[in-house]
């Protein structure tokens, strides 16, 4: 991008225009981009991370789609690029995209406008039930009905001080049995970098924090994970032509589709 749209400081390296610079999208600007550069200095694998984190989501929506799943809330959705959710999921699902960066919704609202069963709405993962409650939400959305609440690679903006598992607590008292939840997470595969990671991070719009499988997998309490499990995001029932998970690093970004009995 040349310009900024109003009200956006283009100075401040935005997380979800990151993002976006690691997927080879074009929605960003310099700042974003100096400070993706540090980070795939450190871990150069982020960026194939961030592609197969994007595959993982895709094949979730598809899967979820082939269980009769026909509503989606995806928080923290990031920028829109090709495959979002309503794509994948069909022409008769009803997708609900939130996000709190106002440059993802300026860029959803003119790429989505006119487009049936889709809605776009400002709101902020570590508020719930504004979530839950806005005017897009219950005009959209049915809670009473299975639901597929996504929060993909989000979480690790959020900080143990505003409580993961108490946010992704009322989400899933909210959803009716049957529904599910698809989660993505960033962990510290390389412990002696993750301080530099969060020093750009910590100048950027949301700071970051890694976890382990041992923190992730308690996200998922009261749900029942499908299978394979909590896995890296690669191994996640790939495709014959998935790129292949990288190897001899260990956990870096697990994934993983829980139900709602």
């Amino acid at each position: 991008m040349d310009e900024a749209p109003p009200g956006i400081n283009p100075h401040i390296p935005s997380v979800a225009r990151m993002y976006d610079y690691y997927l080879g999208g074009k929605d960003n600007f310099r700042s974003d981009r100096e400070a993706a550069e540090k980070v795939l200095a450190v871990v150069p694998e982020t960026r194939q991370a961030a592609r197969e984190n994007r595959a993982f989501m895709q094949r979730a929506v598809r899967y979820l789609a082939e269980q009769g799943v026909r509503q989606f809330l995806d928080v923290g959705t990031g920028l829109p690029t090709q495959g979002n959710v309503h794509e994948v999921a069909g022409p008769d699902a009803r997708v609900l995209y939130v996000d709190n960066d106002p440059i993802v919704l300026t860029h959803a609202r003119a790429i989505l406008s006119g487009t049936e069963r889709v809605a776009v709405a400002q709101g902020d993962l570590r508020l719930p039930e504004a979530i839950l409650d806005s005017d897009e939400a219950r005009g959209l959305l049915d809670f009473d009905e299975p639901i597929a609440i996504m929060v993909v690679a989000v979480l690790h903006f959020v900080q143990d001080s505003d409580k993961p598992e108490r946010i992704l607590g009322r989400l899933k008292e909210r959803m009716a049995q049957g529904s599910h939840l698809v989660l993505s997470h960033a962990c510290p595969n390389r412990p002696a970098e993750s301080e530099d990671i969060a020093s750009v991070y910590d100048l950027a719009t949301s700071g970051i924090r890694l976890r382990d499988r041992a923190e992730i997998t308690p996200l998922f309490d009261g749900l029942e994970l499908v299978e394979p499990g909590l896995v890296n995001v690669a191994e996640w029932r790939p495709d014959v032509a998935e790129l292949a998970p990288m190897q001899g690093v260990g956990d870096y970004l697990l994934g993983g589709v829980a139900r709602k009995l």
